[in-house]
This record gives structure tokens, C-alpha cells and sequence, in this order.
């Protein structure tokens, strides 16, 4: 018997436009081939580089790995006992780890201990603890994907309820704040280099949005951008670049299911998940700059690497992570768009 799938409770949603870029499979200049560095292990779906210049990762049975990227070698730093999701080395040396299970989690890659520091907040439970970042001041910002659990990502999708949340936690007082709610599936979080602002991946609703911290728009939420596809973790680069994964371009079944009455959504949410269409196979990533304006645009077609769900830069290389492959995606040098 198949296992029961949480009841949905869709809303009818008109989305955007579908831009002409969510039909091209081949950017120019294009995303190179993607070289893999091997992990022993599967789903890697998100990826940081420690200062160390060590690539972090965590797979789906709990480990967080660290690969040297000249030699290859693997070596876990800490076993979760979850589901590791987004990552974020710290100036000390310790990692803050996004569990799926567990919520937000720090280790101490040099003792092997593991706290826990959030597991709820608003009293909320963390759902789906995706992605977190630190602030120059020690403030966290942590996104709290869905009301669903992690294996239900599609549910939340279909429904578009906007049930994610960023949260601001200070680890010295223990105090948590939602400073965002009604997100669209929040995913992937970055910091503006300055810190005057943080940006969250709404990845329902095909968007990046933006809460300003500093200066005059302080407290304000705005858009920062649109984008052709489903956009997943994020990170800043060099110069402060916003990186972005994109898992794949717009669906315009989902597109048009998001217009219908919430019963047919309900009555599909019904079928075997394994009937449902999967994402596009596609290596895509991009970057914009403080403005929101695209940078670099890069894919290809998934004849070796696909379904990217984070891009980390750094020395000029990129480095992938995914949901479906057991290895880490390396593109470098970085192409000029």
C-alpha cells in the first residue's frame, strides 16, 4: 500500500507570463561540459566552499562531506541523521547545516559535535529547513521551505498556498523572528555583500525576493527578480554576484493547473508521485548583480550532469550540487556572458 499523502489545500493562482528564455535548452555563450568530482554518495543539494578551499556538501542518508577538489579525496565531517540541506561555513571554522529532519544545525568539524540551535519559531515546527546564512554580525537568516515535508516538495508546488517563511535568529538570545512569510516554497537564501540586504528563492513562484536591512528601505520586501524557471539554492560570488541554480525551465502544465479550480489538483495530488512529470533535463545556471540584472546566463542540455540545485563560485570555477546525481558538477573558468 502506498503511503498517505498529506491532504493539499489549493489556491487558484494566475502566474506570470511565460518568458520566450523558459523555451531555449541551449544558452550562448552555453554552460561548458560539467566535470564531476565523485562522492560516494547521492543527492548532494547543496554546495559551499569552506576557507579551507574545501567543497561541503550533504547527501541523502545524513552525511555532510568535504572533497578536496585537486585530489578528489572524501571525508565526512559530520553524520546529521537527517536529511542535510543547505550549508554555511563560518568564520570560526564550524558549519551550520540546514536539516531537513532536524532543523538548523551547527557542527564543529574538528570535535565532531553537533547542536542543535532552531527547530522552531512563531510557534512553528521547521517543516523544511532549507537554507541558511550569517551575517557579519552573527545573525542568521534561515528559510523554512513549506508547510510539507521535504519528500512532499511537489505538493507544495500544486497547492501554492506560499507556506515557506524566512526567519531571523540570533544565536546569542536564542530569539527567532519570521521576517517573511507567505513564500512561495522558500529555497535557497543569499546576504548582498554589504549585508544592506538579504535575497530568498521563491522557487513556486518562479522568483527572487529581496528584504532590504540597512538604509532607508530597511524592513522592505520587494521583488528582485523574475526568472524562466524554477530557481533553488543561491549563493553570493565574487564582486556580489547573486548565483542561481535553476532546477529547470516554467512548466506550462503547472502553469495552467495553477489557473483551474483547486478540485482537479486535489484528485491529481491523488495519483502515485511517480506519474507526475519530472523536471526537464537541463544544466542551468545563472547570476545576477546587486540590481537584480542578469550577469550570466548558462546552460546546456543534460548530456552529462542535471537538475542542478545549488551553484557555489569560487577561484573562477563553479561547482554544482544536484538532486539526482552522486557526484559534484564542476564548471571552470567561469565563461564570459
Amino acid at each position: 500500500m502506498l503511503p498517505q499523502k498529506p491532504a493539499l489545500r489549493p489556491v487558484v493562482w494566475q502566474p506570470p507570463g511565460r518568458p520566450p528564455r523558459s523555451l531555449v535548452k541551449v544558452s550562448r555563450p552555453p554552460l561548458p561540459r560539467v566535470r564531476r568530482l565523485p562522492l560516494g554518495g547521492k543527492a548532494p543539494e547543496d554546495v559551499r566552499v569552506d576557507a579551507a578551499g574545501r567543497v561541503l556538501t550533504g547527501v541523502e542518508d545524513g552525511r555532510v562531506l568535504s572533497v578536496d577538489p585537486i585530489s578528489g579525496r572524501v571525508a565526512t565531517v559530520t553524520d546529521t541523521g537527517g536529511r542535510p540541506l543547505g550549508l554555511c561555513p563560518l568564520p570560526d571554522g564550524r558549519l551550520l547545516v540546514c536539516d531537513a529532519e532536524r532543523g538548523l544545525l551547527r557542527t564543529d568539524p574538528a570535535s565532531g559535535r553537533t547542536e542543535t540551535l532552531l527547530r522552531e519559531a512563531a510557534g512553528r515546527p521547521l517543516t523544511v529547513c532549507s537554507n541558511v546564512v550569517a551575517a557579519p554580525d552573527g545573525t542568521l537568516y534561515v528559510s523554512d521551505a513549506s508547510r510539507l515535508p521535504l519528500e512532499h516538495w511537489m505538493g507544495d508546488l500544486l497547492e501554492h498556498t506560499g507556506s515557506g517563511r524566512l526567519i531571523r535568529y540570533e544565536p546569542g538570545t536564542g530569539t527567532a523572528d519570521v521576517v517573511l512569510d507567505g513564500l512561495q516554497f522558500a529555497n535557497g537564501v543569499a546576504l548582498a555583500l554589504d549585508g544592506s540586504f538579504v535575497v530568498v528563492a521563491e522557487t513556486g513562484a518562479y522568483r527572487l525576493t529581496r528584504l532590504w536591512l540597512t538604509g532607508p528601505k530597511a524592513g522592505r520586501r520587494e521583488l528582485f527578480a523574475e526568472l524562466p524557471g524554477f530557481p533553488d539554492n543561491i549563493s553570493t560570488g565574487p564582486g556580489g554576484l547573486i548565483w542561481v541554480a535553476m532546477t529547470g525551465p516554467r512548466e506550462p502544465l503547472l502553469d495552467l493547473l495553477h489557473r483551474t479550480p483547486p478540485g482537479l489538483r486535489r484528485a491529481l495530488w491523488k495519483l502515485p508521485t511517480a506519474l507526475f512529470p519530472g523536471p526537464r533535463p537541463t544544466a542551468w545556471v545563472m547570476a545576477l548583480d546587486a540590481d537584480g540584472r542578469v550577469v550570466h546566463d548558462l546552460q546546456r542540455p543534460a548530456d552529462g550532469y542535471r537538475f542542478v540545485t545549488s551553484v557555489c563560485e569560487h577561484d573562477g570555477v563553479l561547482y554544482l550540487g544536484s538532486l539526482v546525481e552522486s557526484s559534484l558538477g564542476v564548471v571552470g573558468p567561469v565563461p564570459q556572458s
